[in-house]
Order: C-alpha cells, then sequence, then structure tokens
C-alpha cells in the first residue's frame, strides 16, 4: 500500500469512527479500511452497545439488531458517502452494512456495481486455541 493509499484509509477510518460514534452514540474499538480497485470495505470493530450485545444472544434479538443497523445505515449513510467522496474523489454507487452480532463488528462495503463477498475470521488467538491439540 503506497503512503497517499494509507492516508486515504486512515482519513476513511477517522471519519467512520466519528459517523459510527454520531449515529449510534457508542464509539467502536476500532475501523478497518480496505479499498481495492472500485471497491471500499470498512469494517467497525466493537460497533455494538452491551444491551445490543445482549440482545444478539437470541437468533431473534440478533436479527432484530441486523435489522436496526441496516436501516440506520440506509437512512444516515448520505453524509458519509458525501465524505468518502470527498477523499477518494470517487462517487459511491452502492453501499451496505452487515452486522456479524456474535463479534459486534459492522461491515459497511461500498461498491461501484460489483459484487462483494466479506468473510470475518477469527482472530489469530482464538484460532491458535481451537485448533491446539
Amino acid at each position: 500500500m503506497s503512503v497517499q493509499e494509507t492516508k486515504v484509509a486512515q482519513e476513511i477510518a477517522e471519519i467512520v469512527r466519528d459517523y459510527q460514534t454520531q449515529s449510534t452514540g457508542h464509539a467502536p474499538t476500532a475501523v478497518s479500511v480496505v479499498l481495492s480497485g472500485d471497491t471500499l470495505v470498512i469494517t467497525v470493530h466493537g460497533a455494538l452497545t452491551p444491551a445490543e450485545q445482549a440482545l444478539a444472544r437470541t437468533p431473534a434479538g440478533a436479527a432484530q439488531v441486523q435489522e436496526f443497523h441496516r436501516k440506520l445505515f440506509a437512512s444516515s449513510s448520505e453524509p458519509l458517502r458525501q465524505e468518502i467522496k470527498r477523499i477518494t474523489g470517487r462517487n459511491v454507487r452502492e453501499a451496505i452494512a452487515e452486522v456479524e452480532p456474535a463479534t459486534g463488528a459492522i461491515v459497511h462495503a461500498f461498491t461501484s456495481g460489483t459484487m462483494v463477498e466479506v468473510f470475518l475470521l477469527t482472530s489469530e488467538s482464538a484460532e491458535n486455541e481451537s485448533t491446539a491439540i
């Protein structure tokens, strides 16, 4: 990744952290940004409040949390789209949000009409623990 790409990713991460905090009242623990070609994928780690985490422990509650965050993103992401355009110089054609209730991660994908498949991996320490013999 070039120095310019790193700066762009850092600026987007800061904007997303502020967006998440303003839209939900809860600051995420971390924000990861991957910009590749025409696709921008942002993972917001630790994005769910303690109440949302508790609700998400049941399948019905997890579905409610997912639906809430999808609707919130759909109705309030325009300023985020504008900031991404300002930072990258490119319009956002499509944007989606997916919530992983078990980890509290929210993934925002901004694309130019391409299909995006997102795989959230376990942490290395969790992976090492589960594969230890």
